[in-house]
C-alpha cells in the first residue's frame, strides 16, 4: 500500500534507478493517474510496452513500485502502483563514498533537468493548449535574506500550502483539471 510520507532514498543504487528520465517519466504516470499497467503507461509516455516493462522491473527492484494484483482481472495483467507519494533525498547522506556521492550529484543535476524540461514543454505548447489556460500558469523568483533555519521553516510552510492543494478533495463540479507541474527550489545564490 502507498505511505502517505517521502521515502526518504540513502542507498545509491536506488537513487540511481530513479534518476533514469523514462522511469522519472513513468514514477509520474502514476502519480498523476494513479496505478497502471504497462500497457497504459507505455501510452502515456510513447514508448514501447517492452521497454516500458523493463523499466518498472527495475523500478520494482528498487523498492519505488509494487506490483497490484488486486487490480488484475486475470493472471497475465500486472499491475503497478507508487510505495510512497513523494521521494526525497540530500546529497550529505552519499557523501561518505565518492561513487555514492558522484551518483547523488548526477541525480541532482538530472532532477533539475527534469524540472526544466517540464516548464520548457509547456512553453513550447501551441497557442491553442496556452490560450486555453487564459494566462494562469506563472513563475516567480525572490531573493530572500534567511538563515539556515528560516530557510527550513520556509520550506516547511510552502509544502504545507502545497500539500493542501495537493490532497484537497477535488470538486465534482464538471470542470476539466488538467495535470498541473509545479516546482520549486530555494536555494542559496549570488546576484
Amino acid at each position: 500500500m502507498e505511505r502517505q510520507e517521502p521515502r526518504q532514498i540513502t542507498d545509491a543504487k536506488v537513487l540511481a534507478a530513479v534518476s533514469h528520465p523514462l522511469r522519472r517519466r513513468l514514477m509520474d504516470a502514476l502519480r498523476v493517474y494513479g496505478p497502471a499497467t504497462a500497457s497504459v503507461l507505455a501510452e502515456h509516455t510513447g514508448q514501447s510496452v517492452a521497454n516500458v516493462s523493463h523499466h518498472l522491473r527495475v523500478l520494482g527492484t528498487a523498492e519505488l513500485i509494487e506490483e497490484a494484483p488486486e487490480l488484475a482481472r486475470d493472471r497475465r495483467e500486472r499491475w503497478w502502483r507508487l510505495v510512497a507519494p513523494s521521494l526525497r533525498w540530500s546529497t550529505a547522506d552519499f557523501n561518505e563514498d565518492p561513487v555514492s556521492a558522484a551518483v547523488a550529484t548526477a541525480a541532482e543535476s538530472l532532477n533539475l533537468d527534469h524540472h526544466v524540461a517540464m516548464v520548457r514543454a509547456w512553453y513550447a505548447a501551441g497557442e491553442e493548449e496556452r490560450a486555453a489556460w487564459d494566462n494562469a500558469p506563472f513563475s516567480t523568483d525572490k531573493w530572500l535574506r534567511l538563515t539556515p533555519q528560516e530557510l527550513h521553516r520556509f520550506e516547511a510552510e510552502l509544502l504545507e500550502l502545497v500539500n493542501r492543494w495537493a490532497g484537497r478533495d477535488v470538486p465534482d463540479d464538471g470542470a476539466r483539471r488538467d495535470p498541473v507541474f509545479f516546482f520549486a527550489f530555494g536555494v542559496p545564490g549570488r546576484p
